[in-house]
């Protein structure tokens, strides 16, 4: 009997030890580890005479250019081979827009030393060639429901950026990117052709990624200029959400009085 009361009292000590150990360890996990969040946001953030840019803000910049790279020609493109005006005007859309957040995206790379991407990455690669090999209709369902779900994804990001940014020149292409975008996402879906279902269960059923890409580089001395794109848009957007350049604020002049 006495052996059995000594196994029970062993057993709830135990008991104990565990409930103690598992709410102990969140804190011990999060509360006083390095590599949190705020940690990660300032080991990668970076002083600029524009205000502190921080690593989404580097992707930020990386993003707008790469879209320009691949969702321009996918203008082009459907301008050339889409069988309605509607999917004809949005490929103009693209072109117009993507023209003028490239130049806006070089300006602002240039100004805080930062080097830009010359290529699509891989997956908008693979977006090209899979629009490059429809044909007809099959090309406008295409084109109209692979860029509107990309925009939708940057759109997401624009705001993101736009609202935790301490940076001007950041802020100010945040501003145009949004202008821009939501053109874009507004004239895909003119087209009739936008699969909102798809898009919706797309968002439910997308998983971040179990790791974190790296930020890209931060300013560098002399970062080569990028080339910009040089097509001949036809189309007019509405104006731009930013067209003073962004300046340092000017030191306060002392008092004369």
């Amino acid at each position: 009997m006495r052996s059995r009361t000594i196994n029970g009292t062993g057993l709830i000590v135990a008991g104990l030890v565990a409930t103690l150990a598992a709410l102990l360890f969140p804190l011990w996990s999060y509360a006083d580890r390095s590599g949190t969040t705020l940690d990660r946001l300032n080991a990668e953030t970076v002083s600029t005479d524009f205000g502190p840019l921080s690593a989404l803000d580097r992707e930020f910049i990386t993003k707008v250019r790469l879209a320009g790279l691949w969702e321009l020609p996918a203008g082009q493109q459907a301008e050339e081979r889409g069988t309605t005006k509607a999917v004809r005007t949005a490929g103009e859309h693209l072109v117009q827009g993507h023209t003028f957040l490239d130049a806006r995206v070089r300006e602002v790379a240039a100004r805080l030393s930062l080097e830009l991407p010359s290529q699509p990455n891989p997956q908008q690669r693979g977006w090209l060639a899979e629009l490059s090999a429809a044909h007809g209709q099959t090309y406008d369902e295409k084109f109209a429901n692979v860029l509107r779900g990309a925009h939708g994804k940057v759109f997401s990001v624009v705001a993101e950026v736009r609202a935790g940014t301490r940076n001007s020149l950041v802020r100010a292409l945040a501003d145009d990117a949004n202008t821009t975008v939501l053109d874009h996402i507004k004239i895909l879906e003119r087209t009739g052709l936008v699969d909102f279902d798809g898009l919706a269960r797309d968002a439910a059923t997308g998983q971040a990624p179990a790791t974190r890409s790296p930020a890209p580089p931060g300013p560098a001395a002399s970062p080569p200029p990028a080339e910009p794109v040089t097509p001949s848009p036809t189309f007019s957007l509405p104006p731009a959400a930013s067209r003073p350049k962004p300046e340092k604020q000017a030191a306060p002049s002392p008092d004369k009085s």
